[in-house]
């Protein structure tokens, strides 16, 4: 069974664009999308709306930073900070280049930090490389294939 990828972004325009990429990519996987980042949080701990939704985590997280509610870099400092979702790899996908951006989203343990082309065939190509490698290439932590699996 493949694992979904969730997509947190709240920019209509970045969220249509990254939509095409990865349809282009012609991954199978299902794209979840929430557009703040408490909806993230409930998403992944399912609770709130998402508290019926099967067992298992996202093959990666797509994370905005700058989202409404709790900011990128909260939600990720809670899914690192969750033994549950320790492991899931976490992309931060905005466009801030600022210095202190960057080294706060590694110090939380940020998988990978890209800054969002501003071109559309720039953007279409990085969005759909990051999907192939986080949902195709990666190899995921050791139990993380198998949905529903608890390792505690």
């Amino acid at each position: 069974m493949l694992k979904p990828i969730l997509l947190v972004e709240d920019d209509p325009r970045d969220l249509e664009l990254t939509l095409v990429a990865l349809e282009r990519s012609q991954l199978a996987n299902e794209v979840i999308v929430v557009r703040d980042g408490a909806e993230a949080l409930d998403y992944l701990n399912r609770e709130g709306s998402h508290r019926e939704r099967s067992e298992g985590n996202p093959a990666v997280i797509l994370l905005d930073l700058k989202l409404p509610k709790v900011n990128g870099l909260e939600v990720l400092k809670s899914v690192r900070a969750t033994e549950g979702l320790r492991s899931v790899p976490v992309v931060m996908l905005t466009s801030s280049h600022e210095e202190s951006d960057v080294l706060r989203s590694y110090e939380l343990g940020v998988n990978a930090y890209v800054v969002k082309p501003v071109e559309f065939k720039q953007f279409v190509s990085a969005i759909a490389d990051l999907g192939v490698f986080w949902a195709v290439l990666n190899e995921p932590p050791p139990g993380s294939l198998k949905v529903g699996r608890r390792n505690e």
